[in-house]
């Protein structure tokens, strides 16, 4: 439990920064290098390169080097770490709304 938090924490992590959320977004459409992708950011390619390192560090990307093209793969599976957070989430909240509306709406319900 403990390891799957500290994954989640460094995802959540390295998409806390629009530009790497915005480097998840543009790798769903495919795999692109690394210079068509830093094409699309007002930063040096050394700046950009930063936001590369977080995203692979944290699993949410794999860069592969084939002569001088690095080229950058979204790894979609890690998402569901979010997204498994985010269900859980959901379920407790939505139990909790739930409890609510049915103190609100119920007469009967025993007032503390």
């Amino acid at each position: 439990m403990a390891q799957c938090l500290t994954e989640l924490d460094g995802v959540l992590v390295a998409l806390a920064d629009p530009t790497r959320r915005e480097v998840v977004r543009r790798l769903g459409r495919g795999p692109t290098s690394v210079g068509d992708l830093a094409r699309e950011f007002p930063m040096t390619l050394p700046s950009f390169m930063k936001h590369v390192r977080v995203l692979e560090t944290n699993g949410l990307i794999s860069t592969s080097k084939h002569g001088r093209v690095r080229t950058c793969t979204l790894r979609p599976a890690r998402l569901a770490l979010l997204d498994d957070w985010l269900a859980e989430q959901r379920r407790i909240w939505e139990g909790r709304t739930d409890r609510l509306e049915q103190l609100v709406t119920d007469p009967t319900e025993e007032r503390r």
